[in-house]
């Protein structure tokens, strides 16, 4: 019996002394907070108590009662003080979270929009820059090509001004992907119903787009972020779902902005695409840096559908 008892007193010890250790370790996380310094005093006491208790009945050492008294009180008295006020270590914790999440939610923004000047930069570059460089080429060919010359002349003349032409629509298509023209003159809608109708004749597929937006206007922030939003939706049916038809609709109702998004594809497995693929772990980022919320849903062989929801106010931080 007894040495079952000193068993049991040394794997207490242990214990104790191995939660006395992650305790101390957890202080940091808590910025040193008193009420987890007390749990600490009292774990670190309690250790004490259980080495004094196993010196004294291992070594037949007599240890005076009222030491473990003072110990006994003060671990109870940090303890029962530490519980008493450990809701406000747990708001204290909450709000070092929200603090957190505010920065990341601050950071992804900031990442945003500094990503969407960079593309409005180099479309600017591309429009005002290289743009009429081409232009001016073109035209200089097309005064030699009006002029008498051979025929294979005319013919590589000919070649060279299609080219050219090419590569100008070319230059304008990127230019318009990087920094969206009608987005930034008439609006969401309009954006969306351009990019639509671009895609459309590439592909074999029938898109619904349904919307009670007329002349509304929002932050850019929030224009912006949808547009890419739908963008990615469609070119991700587009590319992987191997659909027939798309069905979009866009609403302004109540302050807030709802996006429903569908397509009769071949499905897909979303937890598992939103860390490996498709871009919905962007569009999960971009949602929340507005306060949004995202959801998806599909399965193998059923399509898939995504709602939208954002205040027309954005993220009020």
């Amino acid at each position: 019996m007894d040495l079952i008892l000193k068993i049991m007193l040394v794997a207490v010890i242990i214990v104790q002394c191995i939660a006395t250790i992650f305790a101390v370790r957890l202080v940091r996380t808590t910025k040193y907070n008193s009420v987890w310094i007390l749990f600490i005093i009292g774990f670190f006491l309690l250790a004490v108590m259980m080495v004094l208790l196993a010196v004294s009945f291992m070594g037949d050492i007599r240890i005076k009662g009222s030491i473990f008294i003072i110990l006994g009180s003060t671990v109870s008295l940090c303890m029962s003080i530490g519980v008493m006020y450990a809701h406000k270590l747990f708001a204290y914790i909450d709000r070092l979270n929200r603090r957190q999440e505010l920065f990341n939610k601050r950071l992804l923004t900031a990442v945003l929009r500094t990503e969407e000047k960079s593309r409005g930069h180099f479309a600017k570059e591309l429009h005002d820059g290289t743009g009429p460089l081409l232009s001016s080429a073109k035209m200089s060919l097309t005064a030699l090509a009006a002029e008498k010359r051979p025929t294979q002349q005319k013919e590589l003349l000919s070649n060279t001004l299609y080219v050219i032409d090419e590569a100008i629509r070319s230059l304008r298509e990127i230019s318009n992907n990087m920094q969206p023209q009608v987005l930034n003159d008439f609006g969401l809608a309009r954006g969306v119903r351009n990019f639509i109708d671009k895609n459309i004749p590439m592909h074999n597929v029938k898109i619904r787009f349904t919307t009670n937006l007329r002349a509304e206007r929002f932050d850019s922030d929030i224009e912006v972020i949808m547009y890419r939003v739908i963008c990615e939706l469609i070119h991700n049916s587009l590319k992987h779902s191997g659909c027939k038809s798309v069905n979009l609709s866009l609403a302004y109702d109540n302050d807030t902005l709802k996006l429903e998004y569908s397509d009769d594809g071949c499905g897909f497995n979303p937890s598992a695409m939103m860390d490996c693929g498709m871009g919905l772990s962007n569009i999960s980022s971009r949602i929340n840096s507005l306060n949004g919320t995202f959801e998806i849903r599909s399965a193998k062989g059923k399509g898939m559908s995504a709602a939208v929801k954002i205040s027309a106010h954005g993220s009020d931080n």
